[in-house]
């Protein structure tokens, strides 16, 4: 089942109690079809943190390596300009920097390379994939490298906390293979055909998933939520920027813009209070402002 507008555009709108922190069982399932270079796909993260953060008691995310879907992007490895300015133009709507100059300066030849690390890197449990997707997704939009690349893969294993002598046993693995290929089945199976999508699952019921295909508002993804539970769940407190910013390592000022519901301005002053205090260090980027952690 795809996702309907007009039907949600009728629901209730969200309980927004600031607290709400019992656990209960997780009984829906969201399977995120994404491209690791696909600049949607990374622009959709602060909407994911955020879901996670005020929901996530509700689900368990399963990210699906889905290829070269995203139209903007398909088939366009061989058109570097094109996808310099695809990949600007995303920037300048979202504010999650993707430099284009990438294309010109250091392309990636082989991305399926990086389809298979992600995999490989899944074998090390959901959350050591999670981690190492996100490296991979800061290496290509933050730091304009090659991922196809060996050294630069496991620079990624290394930041993401991976086991590097596995990571490397299993980066040619026939089990990293094997599971890329039941993502792409998946990713058929489901009549995916544009990253990124989400497809939202009750494992309680018998009803047809909820699919979203492209970037939406973050109310809208809080609306299919709700659908999928027949409520209208109240969302959990966020926790303090410092236990936000120590838990994903490097972060934009978009995402805790989103994440905390303050402007971007807000955001940066927040953050500068950390700067100051040598808690994080600002990252330079082309587009947005990005701080990482410091140990």
């Amino acid at each position: 089942m795809s996702w309907n507008y007009a039907e949600l555009e009728s629901s209730n709108q969200t309980n927004t109690s600031p607290k709400y922190s019992y656990v209960v069982n997780k009984p829906i399932e969201i399977y995120v079809f994404i491209d690791p270079l696909c600049p949607e796909c990374w622009s959709l993260e602060p909407n994911l943190k955020k879901l996670s953060i005020e929901f996530g008691r509700f689900f368990t995310i399963y990210p699906i390596v889905g290829g070269y879907l995203n139209p903007l992007t398909k088939d366009k490895f061989d058109q570097p300009k094109k996808l310099k300015d695809i990949w600007e133009k995303t920037a300048k709507r979202t504010g999650m920097s993707c430099d284009g100059d990438l294309w010109i300066e250091n392309p990636i030849n082989s991305p399926k390379a990086a389809f298979l690390a992600i995999k490989a890197a899944e074998l090390q449990g959901k959350r050591a994939g999670r981690v190492f997707l996100r490296k991979i997704q800061e290496s290509v939009f933050l730091y304009k490298q090659d991922v196809s690349k060996e050294q630069v893969l496991l620079q990624c294993a290394q930041d993401a906390g991976l086991d590097l002598n596995e990571f490397k046993n299993d980066l040619h693995s026939a089990s990293a293979k094997k599971a890329l290929q039941c993502d792409l089945k998946l990713t058929k199976e489901m009549e995916v055909d544009y990253t990124p999508t989400i497809v939202f699952f009750n494992q309680n019921t018998e009803d047809q998933g909820i699919k979203i295909s492209g970037l939406y508002p973050y109310d809208i993804y809080v609306r299919v939520l709700s659908e999928m539970l027949q409520s209208n769940p109240i969302p959990s407190e966020q926790p303090p920027l410092e236990s936000f910013i120590a838990d994903y390592d490097v972060v934009g000022s978009k995402e805790i813009a989103v994440v905390y519901n303050w402007s971007l301005n807000k955001a940066e002053r927040e953050m500068k209070k950390l700067q100051l205090r040598q808690e994080v260090e600002k990252i330079p980027a082309k587009y947005g402002t990005f701080w990482k952690r410091l140990d």
